[in-house]
Protein backbone atom coordinates (compact mmCIF):
# COMPACT_ATOMS: atom_id res chain seq x y z
CA UNK A 1 0.00 0.00 0.00
CA UNK A 2 1.54 3.34 -0.71
CA UNK A 3 2.21 5.56 2.12
CA UNK A 4 1.17 9.31 2.09
CA UNK A 5 4.30 11.00 1.11
CA UNK A 6 4.21 9.94 -2.53
CA UNK A 7 0.95 11.39 -2.90
CA UNK A 8 1.78 15.09 -2.36
CA UNK A 9 2.25 17.36 -5.27
CA UNK A 10 5.75 18.72 -6.62
CA UNK A 11 6.09 22.47 -7.23
CA UNK A 12 5.11 23.39 -10.69
CA UNK A 13 7.89 24.32 -12.91
CA UNK A 14 7.26 28.01 -13.11
CA UNK A 15 9.16 30.56 -15.72
CA UNK A 16 10.80 33.31 -13.28
CA UNK A 17 9.35 35.80 -15.83
CA UNK A 18 6.04 34.40 -15.71
CA UNK A 19 4.12 36.92 -14.16
CA UNK A 20 1.35 36.68 -11.23
CA UNK A 21 -2.05 36.13 -11.80
CA UNK A 22 -4.05 38.73 -10.78
CA UNK A 23 -7.51 38.89 -8.43
CA UNK A 24 -9.67 37.35 -11.46
CA UNK A 25 -7.38 34.99 -13.03
CA UNK A 26 -6.55 33.67 -9.77
CA UNK A 27 -10.03 33.19 -8.53
CA UNK A 28 -10.79 31.81 -11.83
CA UNK A 29 -7.56 29.16 -11.99
CA UNK A 30 -9.13 27.94 -8.40
CA UNK A 31 -12.51 27.60 -9.37
CA UNK A 32 -11.44 25.92 -12.80
CA UNK A 33 -9.89 23.35 -10.38
CA UNK A 34 -13.06 22.48 -8.96
CA UNK A 35 -15.26 22.20 -11.89
CA UNK A 36 -12.44 19.36 -12.99
CA UNK A 37 -11.20 17.78 -10.16
CA UNK A 38 -14.01 18.09 -7.15
CA UNK A 39 -15.41 15.11 -6.25
CA UNK A 40 -19.16 15.90 -6.30
CA UNK A 41 -18.13 14.59 -10.08
CA UNK A 42 -16.67 11.26 -8.60
CA UNK A 43 -19.41 8.37 -10.13
CA UNK A 44 -20.08 6.95 -6.37
CA UNK A 45 -21.23 10.43 -5.59
CA UNK A 46 -23.64 10.29 -8.68
CA UNK A 47 -24.67 7.15 -7.48
CA UNK A 48 -25.91 8.39 -4.05
CA UNK A 49 -27.38 11.36 -5.18
CA UNK A 50 -29.45 9.44 -7.63
CA UNK A 51 -30.53 6.60 -5.06
CA UNK A 52 -28.67 4.04 -6.84
CA UNK A 53 -26.58 2.79 -3.60
CA UNK A 54 -28.25 0.40 -1.59
CA UNK A 55 -28.67 1.07 2.31
CA UNK A 56 -25.42 -1.30 3.24
CA UNK A 57 -23.20 0.97 0.10
CA UNK A 58 -24.86 4.19 1.57
CA UNK A 59 -23.60 2.93 5.21
CA UNK A 60 -20.21 2.07 4.39
CA UNK A 61 -19.97 5.43 2.51
CA UNK A 62 -21.22 7.01 5.93
CA UNK A 63 -18.89 5.01 8.03
CA UNK A 64 -15.57 5.65 5.88
CA UNK A 65 -16.73 9.56 5.24
CA UNK A 66 -16.71 9.71 9.72
CA UNK A 67 -12.94 9.48 9.58
CA UNK A 68 -12.69 12.47 7.25
CA UNK A 69 -15.17 14.62 9.66
CA UNK A 70 -13.31 13.51 12.76
CA UNK A 71 -10.09 14.22 11.29
CA UNK A 72 -10.76 17.71 10.76
CA UNK A 73 -10.10 19.27 13.98
CA UNK A 74 -7.25 17.56 13.91
CA UNK A 75 -6.17 19.38 10.60
CA UNK A 76 -7.19 22.46 11.98
CA UNK A 77 -5.11 22.32 15.04
CA UNK A 78 -2.06 20.92 13.57
CA UNK A 79 -2.13 24.16 11.30
CA UNK A 80 -2.99 26.64 14.50
CA UNK A 81 -0.06 25.07 16.59
CA UNK A 82 2.01 26.32 13.08
CA UNK A 83 0.26 30.08 13.19
CA UNK A 84 2.05 33.06 14.75
CA UNK A 85 -0.19 35.63 14.25
CA UNK A 86 -2.67 35.90 17.14
CA UNK A 87 -5.80 37.02 14.86
CA UNK A 88 -5.23 34.13 12.35
CA UNK A 89 -5.51 31.55 15.33
CA UNK A 90 -8.44 32.89 16.25
CA UNK A 91 -10.30 33.21 12.78
CA UNK A 92 -9.32 29.19 12.35
CA UNK A 93 -10.08 28.17 16.39
CA UNK A 94 -13.85 28.82 15.02
CA UNK A 95 -13.31 26.25 12.87
CA UNK A 96 -13.02 23.50 15.32
CA UNK A 97 -15.71 24.71 17.57
CA UNK A 98 -18.03 24.54 14.53
CA UNK A 99 -16.58 20.52 13.98
CA UNK A 100 -16.70 19.35 17.57
CA UNK A 101 -18.67 22.46 19.30
CA UNK A 102 -18.12 23.94 22.66
CA UNK A 103 -17.81 22.47 26.21
CA UNK A 104 -20.80 20.69 25.13
CA UNK A 105 -19.59 18.89 22.31
CA UNK A 106 -23.06 19.93 19.74
CA UNK A 107 -20.84 20.36 16.75
CA UNK A 108 -20.41 19.13 13.37
CA UNK A 109 -19.16 15.75 13.78
CA UNK A 110 -22.15 15.09 16.59
CA UNK A 111 -24.70 16.14 13.79
CA UNK A 112 -22.69 13.66 11.84
CA UNK A 113 -23.06 10.71 13.96
CA UNK A 114 -26.98 11.63 13.37
CA UNK A 115 -26.65 10.31 9.96
CA UNK A 116 -24.97 7.28 11.48
CA UNK A 117 -27.53 7.04 13.88
CA UNK A 118 -30.11 7.03 11.04
CA UNK A 119 -28.52 4.15 9.05
CA UNK A 120 -28.45 1.87 11.66
CA UNK A 121 -24.93 2.24 12.38
CA UNK A 122 -23.21 1.35 15.61
CA UNK A 123 -22.01 4.29 16.85
CA UNK A 124 -18.95 2.76 18.74
CA UNK A 125 -17.93 1.02 16.19
CA UNK A 126 -18.09 3.91 13.69
CA UNK A 127 -16.09 6.14 16.43
CA UNK A 128 -13.37 3.02 17.13
CA UNK A 129 -12.97 3.63 13.21
CA UNK A 130 -12.22 -0.37 13.33
CA UNK A 131 -14.22 -1.28 9.86
CA UNK A 132 -12.45 1.90 7.57
CA UNK A 133 -11.33 1.25 4.47
CA UNK A 134 -7.31 1.17 4.40
CA UNK A 135 -7.46 4.03 1.59
CA UNK A 136 -9.47 5.67 3.70
CA UNK A 137 -6.99 6.57 6.49
CA UNK A 138 -3.86 6.80 4.28
CA UNK A 139 -5.85 9.53 2.43
CA UNK A 140 -7.27 11.18 5.33
CA UNK A 141 -3.56 11.16 7.07
CA UNK A 142 -2.22 12.58 4.21
CA UNK A 143 -4.35 15.53 4.12
CA UNK A 144 -3.50 15.95 7.90
CA UNK A 145 0.32 15.14 7.38
CA UNK A 146 0.25 17.65 4.40
CA UNK A 147 -0.85 20.37 6.47
CA UNK A 148 2.01 19.78 9.09
CA UNK A 149 4.41 19.18 6.63
CA UNK A 150 4.27 22.02 4.01
CA UNK A 151 4.14 26.02 4.41
CA UNK A 152 1.76 27.94 6.31
CA UNK A 153 0.34 28.99 2.76
CA UNK A 154 -0.02 25.56 1.38
CA UNK A 155 -1.84 24.20 4.46
CA UNK A 156 -3.89 27.28 4.51
CA UNK A 157 -4.71 26.72 0.91
CA UNK A 158 -5.73 22.92 0.83
CA UNK A 159 -9.16 23.69 2.40
CA UNK A 160 -10.29 26.28 -0.63
CA UNK A 161 -11.76 23.13 -1.39
CA UNK A 162 -14.88 24.51 0.69
CA UNK A 163 -15.22 27.06 -2.56
CA UNK A 164 -17.16 23.77 -4.30
CA UNK A 165 -18.82 22.49 -1.02
CA UNK A 166 -22.35 24.65 -0.44
CA UNK A 167 -23.18 23.54 -4.44
CA UNK A 168 -22.83 19.64 -3.75
CA UNK A 169 -24.25 19.81 0.08
CA UNK A 170 -27.48 21.06 -1.55
CA UNK A 171 -27.12 18.60 -4.26
CA UNK A 172 -26.82 15.35 -1.84
CA UNK A 173 -29.42 17.14 0.86
CA UNK A 174 -32.04 17.23 -2.64
CA UNK A 175 -30.97 13.54 -3.59
CA UNK A 176 -30.76 11.75 -0.07
CA UNK A 177 -34.02 13.81 0.58
CA UNK A 178 -35.70 12.37 -2.65
CA UNK A 179 -34.39 9.19 -2.90
CA UNK A 180 -33.98 7.62 0.55
CA UNK A 181 -36.65 7.16 3.38
CA UNK A 182 -34.04 7.82 5.93
CA UNK A 183 -33.15 11.29 4.85
CA UNK A 184 -34.82 13.43 6.94
CA UNK A 185 -33.71 16.37 8.80
CA UNK A 186 -32.52 14.80 11.81
CA UNK A 187 -29.96 12.64 9.29
CA UNK A 188 -28.83 15.38 7.12
CA UNK A 189 -28.27 18.13 9.55
CA UNK A 190 -24.39 18.15 9.41
CA UNK A 191 -24.89 18.99 5.44
CA UNK A 192 -27.56 21.96 6.09
CA UNK A 193 -25.62 23.21 8.70
CA UNK A 194 -22.40 23.31 6.74
CA UNK A 195 -23.65 25.42 3.68
CA UNK A 196 -23.81 28.67 6.00
CA UNK A 197 -20.54 27.60 7.87
CA UNK A 198 -18.51 26.65 4.43
CA UNK A 199 -19.26 30.16 2.75
CA UNK A 200 -18.31 31.51 5.74
CA UNK A 201 -14.77 29.32 6.25
CA UNK A 202 -13.92 29.95 2.52
CA UNK A 203 -14.27 33.56 2.39
CA UNK A 204 -11.72 34.20 4.87
CA UNK A 205 -9.36 31.42 3.72
CA UNK A 206 -9.46 32.36 -0.12
CA UNK A 207 -8.87 36.06 1.39
CA UNK A 208 -5.88 35.04 3.08
CA UNK A 209 -4.39 33.27 0.48
CA UNK A 210 -4.75 35.83 -2.34
CA UNK A 211 -3.52 38.65 -0.20
CA UNK A 212 -0.57 36.21 1.03
CA UNK A 213 0.53 34.67 -2.42
CA UNK A 214 2.93 37.15 -3.49
CA UNK A 215 4.61 35.22 -6.60
CA UNK A 216 3.47 33.29 -9.12
CA UNK A 217 5.20 30.21 -7.41
CA UNK A 218 3.22 31.15 -4.58
CA UNK A 219 -0.07 31.16 -6.61
CA UNK A 220 1.12 27.53 -8.09
CA UNK A 221 1.78 26.20 -4.92
CA UNK A 222 -1.70 27.10 -4.10
CA UNK A 223 -3.09 26.02 -6.41
CA UNK A 224 -0.71 22.61 -6.37
CA UNK A 225 -2.37 22.24 -2.82
CA UNK A 226 -5.81 22.71 -4.03
CA UNK A 227 -5.05 19.58 -6.46
CA UNK A 228 -3.86 17.39 -3.45
CA UNK A 229 -6.79 18.13 -1.31
CA UNK A 230 -9.15 16.66 -4.16
CA UNK A 231 -7.26 13.73 -4.65
CA UNK A 232 -7.74 13.25 -1.47
CA UNK A 233 -11.31 13.55 -1.59
CA UNK A 234 -11.58 11.68 -4.60
CA UNK A 235 -9.06 8.59 -3.38
CA UNK A 236 -11.83 7.90 -0.84
CA UNK A 237 -14.59 7.32 -3.16
CA UNK A 238 -12.37 5.27 -5.50
CA UNK A 239 -11.32 3.01 -2.56
CA UNK A 240 -15.45 3.14 -1.29
CA UNK A 241 -16.53 2.23 -4.97
CA UNK A 242 -14.08 -0.37 -5.68
CA UNK A 243 -14.78 -1.93 -2.09
CA UNK A 244 -18.76 -1.99 -2.23
CA UNK A 245 -19.67 -1.64 -5.43
CA UNK A 246 -17.73 -3.03 -8.41
CA UNK A 247 -16.06 -5.19 -8.59
CA UNK A 248 -17.17 -5.35 -4.55
CA UNK A 249 -13.42 -6.63 -3.32
CA UNK A 250 -13.99 -5.83 0.49
CA UNK A 251 -10.40 -5.86 2.76
CA UNK A 252 -9.50 -8.27 5.76
CA UNK A 253 -11.00 -6.48 8.63
CA UNK A 254 -13.55 -3.93 6.65
CA UNK A 255 -16.79 -3.07 7.19
CA UNK A 256 -18.81 -6.17 5.97
CA UNK A 257 -22.62 -5.23 4.79
CA UNK A 258 -24.62 -8.02 6.17
CA UNK A 259 -27.66 -7.42 2.80
CA UNK A 260 -28.21 -5.69 -0.13
CA UNK A 261 -31.66 -3.80 1.54
CA UNK A 262 -32.57 -1.04 -0.47
CA UNK A 263 -31.36 2.08 0.79
CA UNK A 264 -34.62 3.92 0.07
CA UNK A 265 -36.45 0.99 2.15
Amino acid sequence: MIMPAPFYPSASRIDEDMPMMNRSEFISALVKLGQERYHSLHPFHKLLHNGKLNFKQVQAWALNRFYYQWSIPRKDLTLMARINDVKLRLEWRSRVIDHEGDIDGSGGISRYLQLCERLNLDLDYVKSCEGLLPATKFAVDAYVSFVEDRSLLEGIASSLTEIYAPAIHKERIVGLSKHYDWADDYALAYFKKRIGQARKDVEFGREWVIKNAKSRSDQEAVLNAVKFKTQVLWAQLDALYYAYVDPGNIPPGCFIPEDSSKAGQ
